[in-house]
């Protein structure tokens, strides 16, 4: 794909995406190939389709949310979304922090901070040992991470403190729906993706136990 055909991939998605946003999230791409390699952070199979399947993916994240300046992301792995994310937060004064429990692949998100100077930190330890470490951010994130709720347990001490989610779910969203709905209350707005038919992002606030 020619550099503008990535420009123009991502504006369908976040129209007000710079050149230079477009230029960090392909160098992106070739330095997740390149660490993949060696510490396998997908599955090879998956790596042809990286742009649309997880870049793309996790940058319709941030059209929801631009004004946001305070993010925070759970799980990262290997940056989806949150080194997107970081690095769209480029175009503004934002900050992500990224929650990681696996040491090589936190090395890996650190690497990928500082090369393309993205406002964010990570944290390499389990979400539940970050409480004191974090304060309530605007925007949490995670995807692929646990069960609706699960999530919800993980969060809740930011949730119930202001913070609002945006999670994204796949097509068995519903069922997860339901069962959060029998321990937790809380508000939601479904938008559905812009990539992956038959899924959704879930926006949740007001998060309260039953």
């Amino acid at each position: 794909m020619t550099k503008d055909k990535y420009f123009d991939s991502l504006k369908q998605i976040y129209p007000a995406v710079s050149r230079e946003t477009t230029d960090d999230l392909i160098a992106f791409e070739i330095l997740f190939k390149k660490w993949s390699k060696a510490i396998n952070l997908a599955s090879p199979n998956t790596l042809e389709t990286l742009w649309h399947r997880h870049i793309l993916d996790s940058a319709q994240i941030f059209n929801l949310a631009p004004q946001a300046k305070n993010w925070l992301d759970l799980g990262s792995g290997g940056g989806f979304p949150g080194i997107v994310l970081a690095v769209m937060l480029k175009q503004t004064d934002g900050y992500i922090r990224l929650v990681e429990s696996n040491g090589k692949k936190s090395s890996f998100l650190r690497n990928a901070l500082a090369q393309f100077k993205a406002p964010g930190q990570v944290l390499n330890a389990r979400i539940e040992s970050c409480y004191s470490q974090v304060p309530t951010p605007e925007i949490i994130t995670a995807r692929a991470l646990a069960s609706l709720d699960k999530l919800f347990s993980l969060t809740e001490p930011w949730m119930t403190n202001g913070a609002k989610a945006l999670f994204q779910k796949g097509r068995d969203y519903q069922r997860e729906i339901d069962e959060s709905q029998s321990n937790w209350q809380f508000d939601l707005i479904q938008y559905d993706s812009a990539i992956e038919t038959g899924s959704v992002i879930l926006e949740i606030s007001n998060l309260r136990r039953r």
